[in-house]
Order: C-alpha cells, then structure tokens, then sequence
C-alpha cells in the first residue's frame, strides 16, 4: 500500500519545465571531463518547478527528481532576455548618435560596422536598425546595410502641423482642468531641459524634452495618445540633411518655453498656452 501511494504521488508530481535532468558540461571543461569530480555541471528542476538550480556532480539518480538545492546558485536569466536588453541599449545609443548628428543622413551603415563600434554582434544592431527603419529614421539598403533617411525642411514642418493638431487641443483642455500644483510638480523636468541646453548637450536635451512632454501629456490619461505624440515628437528630433549647427542661444531659448509654458498652464491663460506649444513645435526641437 505504501508503495502504490507513493507512485500515485509521483504520478501527480508536475514535469519539470525542460524535461530530464540533463548534463550541462561546465563552460572550460571538454565532456570527458564528465567523470571527474565537479567536473559536470547539470540542471536539476525540484518539486517547484519554478526552483531550477545548477548543481555540481554526477547526475542524479531517476528517484532524486524533487530533491530541493536550496543552497545552490540560481540559473541565469535566459539568453533571450539577455539579447533583448542589449538591443534595446543599443537602440537607445543609435537614437542619440541620430539626435546628435553621429550618424550622418545619406551615409550607409553596415550591422556588423556598428556592432565593431559598440562590442557587441551584429544580431542585436540588426534588430535595433530594423526598428529603426519602421520609425522611419532609416532605410534598408539590400546586401550593404541601412542608409540615414535624408529629411528635408518639408517633412518637419509636415510633422510640426501634425503635433499641433494632437497636442494643442489636449493641452488647452489640461489648461481648464488640472490644478495649479500639478503643474508645479512638473518644474524639475523643465529645469533639467534648461541645465541640457546650457551645456548645449543636444541629445540629453532631446530626451528631457520627451521626458517633459510625456509628463504633460500624461495627466490627459490616455496611453495611445501618448503612444502617437512620443514617436512623432520622436521623429521631429532627428537632424535635417545639411542642416546647419544649431547655435546655443537658440537651444536655450527653447528650452525655456517649458517655463513658460507651465507658467501659462498654472494661470489658465489659453492665448499664451496655444501660442507657446506651436511656436515650440517649431522650434529647436523640431
């Protein structure tokens, strides 16, 4: 009877998530390391099958199965999360050699160039440059890499008028609604656009900028609006074909308009309010 129960309670046991315990050899040693003591580190899946833990040894009998290793190292996350995280880190990098003019439009960009660059393999510049690619900042050129699409003072005037259709409007019903103290919480993000633009650190600048209007924006309560305003706001940053060197003052000005547009906000003054955000969108932003 005691035998029949306890294979009934195997029975119910749930499978571990990757099957048998199987032999993982150790990164430096060969397999005919196998045999010698530590010489194999396998993965053993307890009772939890959520508790997956690297063991050293000789693989373990059929009847250990469940054994807990409470004392033993948890496995690392998985490979693809890992890649993932490093593609995104390298999205976030190409986005500010973008802002900042490191990649120039019209020019050509191999993967495995830009992966030399970053010390990293060309999978993950891959995939950050066909995102890239989808938003438009470039184009796929087949069997040579990806080309910096060339913009032209049309397109960001296009996008200016498309910002301003969305935002102004949300805006002016904010203005009505939200109290001055929210407002106020909101002044740190604008002073660190102002610290970004005396130092004329363009691409810090574009991020804070992003960063304040996010902010604003969110107090509307709408994901997808915030969605559709942060890729165009996003788009509007990058440089122009032969544009000229953006000069200092003019970055700082900019960035003063936050001020005062929070100013605005807080007195309701819905002239001021529609007159800044267009001017804005105009402006060294983009």
């Amino acid at each position: 009877m005691e035998q029949s129960a306890a294979r009934e309670r195997a029975t119910d046991r749930p499978s571990p998530p990757f099957g048998d315990p199987a032999r993982v050899p150790e990164q430096g040693r060969s397999a005919g390391d196998a045999g010698r003591p530590g010489g194999t580190a396998y993965v053993r899946a307890t009772e939890d099958t959520r508790d997956v833990r690297y063991t050293r040894g000789p693989a373990p009998a059929p009847g250990a199965r469940g054994e807990h290793t409470h004392d033993r190292p948890a496995v690392p996350a998985p490979r693809e999360v890992r890649r993932h995280s490093v593609r995104g880190q390298i999205l976030d990098a190409l986005r500010t050699a973008l802002v900042g003019g490191e990649l120039v439009p019209g020019e050509v960009y191999s993967a495995p160039a830009l992966a030399e660059r970053f010390g990293v393999s060309a999978t993950p510049v891959r995939e950050a440059m066909q995102r890239l690619a989808v938003e438009g900042a470039v184009e796929v050129v087949p069997n040579r890499g990806f080309r910096v699409t060339e913009r032209t003072p049309r397109e960001l005037a296009e996008l200016a008028e498309v910002r301003a259709l969305i935002e102004v409007p949300v805006m002016l019903r904010l203005a009505r609604t939200v109290p001055a103290a929210r407002w106020a919480e909101l002044r740190p993000l604008a002073e660190a656009t102002a610290a970004a633009a005396a130092r004329g650190d363009r691409a810090h600048y574009a991020e804070t900028d992003r960063a304040f209007h996010r902010a604003v924006l969110s107090l509307a309560g709408n994901t997808q609006l915030l969605t559709v305003a942060d890729d165009l706001h996003r788009r509007s940053q990058w440089p122009l074909i032969s544009a000229p060197a953006l000069r200092h003052g003019d970055l700082v000005a900019d960035a003063a308009e936050h001020t005062a547009l929070l100013d605005a906000l807080i007195a309701q003054d819905l002239t001021v309010v529609q007159s800044l955000v267009r001017e804005h969108f105009a402006g060294a932003d983009g």
